[in-house]
């Protein structure tokens, strides 16, 4: 007998969550080894990610926007970042690719409707299709084509509408406590953190791999 699903969507956070770069903490890590500066890997980790819950990252980053936010991550290791150890870590860290998280291979494995929601520019859907090919997702709602993004309740509500299904009926899962799981609880949809450091222990829905899926479905 064939099991049922108890929801009908499976919603998805993309950044960090079901994609990543991998190469991002070497990379800083390295230039600040070339600044005679030593931090351990777990530590940048777990502060880069508070300080991603504080600092609202727009669709479309810059230059500007990333000095800003590494200059407030180097404040909370207790380094006040110079000019050039600003450049250096936005020259090193930019423009390095999109990877798909190791736990991401679950997905394959999952029958229901999948669909992305993400605060992204509009070349998320070419970067998801690149990567997990073009018959993963069944649709990929991002906010600078919405016109509206997380954690606006009008994003999620936009979602509903664009899906047609009950807000109990989806399974969502993303990285944030702030941009996802609040307002998508608040409208009635099953909101799951996913939180492989281990950053927000006290948060009682919360799993800490995409493997988590299978028996959440």
């Amino acid at each position: 007998m064939q099991e049922i699903n108890k929801y009908d969507v499976l919603l998805l956070d993309a950044a960090n969550t079901i994609i990543h770069k991998p190469d991002l903490w070497k990379s800083f890590l390295t230039v600040l080894k070339k600044h005679k500066i030593i931090v351990d890997e777990l530590e940048l980790r777990q502060k880069h990610k508070l300080l991603s819950e504080i600092i609202h990252f727009p669709d479309r980053t810059s230059g500007e926007f990333y000095k800003i936010f590494n200059y407030e991550l180097l404040l909370s290791l207790g380094i006040i970042g110079t000019n050039q150890l600003l450049n250096d870590i936005f020259n090193s860290c930019s423009y390095l690719a999109w990877q798909p998280f190791e736990d991401s291979f679950i997905l394959n494995n999952l029958n229901i409707k999948k669909v992305i929601a993400s605060n992204f520019n509009s070349s998320i859907k070419s970067k998801l299709i690149n990567i997990f090919g073009d018959k993963m997702f069944d649709a990929v709602i991002g906010s600078e084509e919405e016109g509206i993004g997380k954690p606006d309740i009008k994003f999620y509500m936009r979602i509903l509408e664009i899906l047609n299904v009950k807000p109990d009926r989806i399974l969502y899962v993303g990285d944030s406590l702030k941009l996802d799981i609040i307002p998508a609880q608040a409208i009635g949809i099953d909101a799951w953190l996913i939180d492989r450091d281990k950053n927000f222990t006290h948060f009682n829905k919360r799993i800490d791999s995409l493997k988590d899926l299978e028996r959440l479905i």
